[in-house]
């Protein structure tokens, strides 16, 4: 068996967690997920007297929108959420796991995508000259999602020790007066 780190991850085995109630057990399928993705917007700052660069200075972070394809289901709570949202203007923000899986249906990788909550659906196209599945795609607008893998754990976990360790060593060198 080849060892994890050896070869990059193949993208084509995941599942899709909403935090909502009631679920279908069609409601963890999906075909395609798009859109874990951040950037660092930047402001430009002009140093006087520097007139060979100006400074980009990170000022926040935005991410963009998460997009889910499945194929349409009947009943449906994740569509029921979408629904109301859409209907109702009601809006009920839910958080969303999106786990890679490895071959024995382990997560490698986890995306926790907070307070998600519905921007579009869209229904595919109907053909008559094509026997094809109808695609049901969902937007999604979040605030931000967290990334998890175990190699990230295992250095946050080094790190925090490490922090505990130090601090431990400082504090007991502290002589009272």
């Amino acid at each position: 068996m080849p060892d994890i780190l050896d070869y990059p991850q193949t993208g084509f085995h995941f599942t899709v967690a909403f935090e909502l109630f009631p679920q279908m057990p069609n409601d963890f399928r999906f075909q395609e997920v798009s859109g874990l993705t951040v950037n660092i917007e930047a402001e430009p700052y002009k140093e006087g007297g520097e007139n060979r660069f100006i400074h980009q200075l990170p000022v926040r972070t935005n991410y963009n929108e998460l997009v889910l394809k499945r194929g349409k289901f009947m009943g449906s709570g994740i569509l029921q959420w979408c629904k109301n949202a859409i209907e109702n203007f009601e809006f009920k923000p839910t958080n969303i796991l999106i786990s890679l899986l490895n071959e024995q249906h382990l997560p490698l990788y986890n995306w926790y995508v907070i307070n998600a909550i519905p921007k579009r659906l869209e229904i595919g196209a109907f053909n008559a000259e094509r026997s094809e599945v109808v695609i049901e795609t969902m937007a999604l607008n979040y605030q931000y999602f967290k990334y998890y893998d175990p190699a990230t754990a295992a250095m946050d976990l080094a790190a925090g020790l490490q922090g505990a360790i130090s601090g431990a060593l400082s504090g007991s060198v502290s002589v009272g007066i």
